[in-house]
């Protein structure tokens, strides 16, 4: 299906009214009344009627497709018409923009607003522009998401973007931890949990308690011969597997060297392992690495910093040309049209 790029050419099918006016023929002929004499009939012009037919019906139609397969062409075909344009985004401070358009050398170009997707749009479009022409991005940091790859452009595109001033620090975010375990291993669970403030760089802190409140956020279960209380509650458990039956169902998962398992509960998801408590700061590290990609939220997109990307040679687009087809449609319309024309004339 073809995708026309200037629509708007379509708006001349009305020119197929031409060949349609030229190709009705006006014929004329006299009205004349049969009267044993006209002696005593006073004089009077001849009554004429038009009568309106179609002639050559096919000369005509192949014109009038000729014309449909001509718009076509020119709705399908882009004629490279942009020079040098700055997309310029109108949240962008002014003068800061102004600064940036004249430094980089655009200050006679075009200047048009940045559409969404702003990347991917101009890949798209970027036949518009003429070979010799260039691209300047003005922008906000967070107006556009660097992507995994570097794009490729058939002309050469300039980033400035405008980098917000850095955030404050934001305030250290408490972690509440029930710890109940035996005396061989309380130390190394709170080993490793001081280990997990220096690892987050103060963004997060653990605060141990003895019992869950409404703020915990996991409960550390390592008693052997004992099962938790019954009104314990935590979104999750690290606990032994013989604290709780639903661990003989468990899913397994590996991630780091670690092998996992965890079964959701009435009072949580209950996560077990060999590596509780880790023995060494390998394993703790491991284990931190591992718990931060399963409790990690979808990180925001990286915003795109300032850079150039230099015109690069990009292959043809296949099968996305309707205009080739369109061309030899129109040839074939064309020499048969001629054809048809010369044989109505002898």
């Amino acid at each position: 299906m073809m995708v026309s790029t200037y629509p708007l050419w379509w708006l001349a099918l009305p020119l197929l009214l031409l060949p349609i006016w030229w190709h009705r023929q006006k014929r004329q002929r006299i009205k004349a009344e049969l009267l044993a004499t006209a002696r005593f009939l006073p004089s009077a012009p001849p009554e004429q009627l038009r009568v309106w037919q179609w002639r050559d019906k096919v000369l005509l139609l192949v014109r009038c497709l000729l014309l449909i397969a001509l718009i076509a062409w020119l709705a399908a075909v882009v004629f490279p018409w942009r020079g040098d344009t700055v997309l310029l985004d109108a949240g962008v401070d002014q003068s800061w923009a102004e600064q940036q358009i004249t430094a980089a050398g655009f200050g006679g170009a075009a200047r048009m607003p940045l559409p969404p997707s702003a990347l991917q749009w101009l890949r798209q479009n970027e036949r518009d522009w003429r070979a010799d022409a260039r691209i300047l991005i003005v922008t906000r940091a967070n107006q556009i998401a660097m992507p995994a790859r570097i794009p490729q452009f058939g002309h050469a595109v300039t980033v400035r973007a405008q980098m917000p001033p850095a955030p404050p620090a934001a305030p250290s975010i408490e972690q509440r931890i029930a710890l109940s375990a035996e005396s061989a291993h309380a130390g190394a669970w709170r080993s490793l949990f001081a280990a997990f403030d220096v690892a987050g760089g103060g963004t997060a802190h653990h605060t141990l308690t003895t019992e869950p409140d409404a703020r915990t956020s996991l409960i550390i279960w390592d008693q052997s011969n004992t099962a938790p209380p019954a009104n314990w509650r935590a979104p999750h458990w690290w606990s032994t597997a013989a604290a709780f039956p639903e661990l003989t169902n468990a899913v397994t998962l590996t991630a780091n060297g670690i092998i996992l398992k965890y079964a959701d509960t009435a009072r949580g998801r209950v996560w077990t392992s060999d590596a509780f408590p880790p023995r060494d700061a390998g394993a703790a590290r491991a284990l931190y690495d591992t718990w931060q990609a399963l409790a990690a939220t979808p990180a925001p997109a990286y915003a795109m910093p300032s850079q150039s990307f230099a015109a690069a040679a990009l292959p043809a687009i296949k099968n996305a040309k309707p205009e080739y087809w369109l061309a030899l449609i129109l040839l074939a319309l064309f020499i048969l049209e001629r054809t048809l024309t010369h044989a109505r004339r002898n």
